[in-house]
This record gives C-alpha cells, sequence and structure tokens, in this order.
C-alpha cells in the first residue's frame, strides 16, 4: 500500500518569501531552500497511508481559527549532537502561532494522532547544514537583525513531502482559510505593497 508523508504548515506570501531569498546565501556548502519549500511547520505528522492521510485531511478541516499577523525576526541555527544542522528564520509574535499549533493538535488528537512533545519555535528553514558546511557564525552576524513588516497567515496547509534529486519536495494536498480580522486584512494590505527589512549589522 502506497504511503504518504504529511505535515501541517503555513505559507508565507510572496513578499516575504522574496525578503528570506535575500539572506539565503554566505554558507559554504549550505543546502539551501528553494521557494517553494519555505514554511513555517506547525505539525510533521509522517508517513501515513491513503485511508489515514484521508482522515487527517478531514479533521483539519474542522479548525476555526483567526488569521495571525506576523513579522520576521531575526535568524538562528540549530545544532544537530553539537554540529550546525540547520539555519533558519524566526517568526514572531509566538502566542498565536502556539494556539493554532495546539488546535492542529487537538484536531489530529481525535483521530489518534498524539500531540508533539518538543517545544514548539515558529521558524523557517532557510538551508541545511552538513559537517562540511561552514563556517556559519559571519552569516547569523550579518542578518541577526533580519526583519519584515507584518504579514498574515490567512491559510492552514496540509502538504506531502516527497524525496528526490535534490532533497524533498512539497506539495499542498489541502487548504484551510483562517479567518481574517480588519487587523490581519490591513497587514495584508501592507504586505502586498512592501516588505521592509532593516539594513543588516556589519559582520
Amino acid at each position: 500500500m502506497s504511503t504518504h508523508r504529511l505535515f501541517v504548515a503555513l505559507r508565507p506570501p510572496r513578499p516575504v518569501r522574496d525578503l528570506l531569498g535575500t539572506a539565503m546565501h554566505g554558507i559554504s556548502a549550505a543546502r539551501w531552500q528553494d521557494d517553494d519549500q519555505l514554511h513555517l511547520t506547525l505539525r510533521f505528522i509522517g508517513e501515513v497511508d491513503r485511508h489515514r492521510a484521508e482522515d487527517i485531511a478531514a479533521a483539519l478541516g474542522a479548525i476555526h481559527a483567526p488569521a495571525i499577523s506576523a513579522r520576521i525576526a531575526g535568524v538562528g541555527l540549530f545544532d544537530r549532537r553539537g554540529a550546525p544542522h540547520m539555519v533558519w528564520a524566526g517568526v514572531e509574535p509566538l502566542a498565536p502561532l502556539a494556539a493554532l499549533k495546539r488546535k492542529v493538535d487537538q484536531s489530529l488528537a481525535r483521530i489518534g494522532i498524539e500531540a508533539e512533545t518538543r517545544a514548539f519555535m515558529p521558524h523557517i528553514t532557510l538551508a541545511r547544514l552538513n559537517r562540511s558546511a561552514g563556517p556559519v557564525a559571519p552569516f547569523l552576524t550579518l542578518h541577526g537583525d533580519l526583519a519584515s513588516s507584518a504579514f498574515v497567515f490567512d491559510h492552514v496547509i496540509l502538504y506531502e513531502s516527497e524525496m528526490g534529486h535534490g532533497g524533498s519536495r512539497y506539495h499542498s494536498v489541502a487548504r484551510y482559510p483562517l479567518a481574517v480580522s480588519a487587523t490581519s486584512a490591513a497587514a495584508t494590505a501592507l504586505t502586498s505593497s512592501h516588505v521592509a527589512a532593516k539594513p543588516p549589522s556589519s559582520p
């Protein structure tokens, strides 16, 4: 039986992805993300069969939540066993994003998928690193104050990940609209006109 590798995420709008793209260089041997790979993961689900995938898609359709006005806020590094593993852009504010993640977890728990136990830190992966990549410190210094104007996450997206040459490819399986308030609508209008970046500090 075929399986599907699924995750639930938010997709930043084009101007924000363009802003992130301007920062995605400067680390030797880094595997930088393509535009279609830029997302904020709310929940990684993993391999499921077709029937389970259909249950997941239906469960997520029951989520009722407001759209989120967010902003890019700096960059950071995850390591694995003491070695640099991933560089990312931070996303703020935490509280509404964490609340939306809880709703995703609750909807999945109703069909028997247990919530994650690891701490949630909203971020968008910029590059994956192997042991030959680096140095990383100059990148972190240069883009430490990377920032965007406010923008809106207005859909939760169920993605399928497929491995291929050059890494994973992500395909949108289903989109679930979030309720847009007057405040988030204003942020959307602002984002559509421009996304401002603070000038980077000198390395």
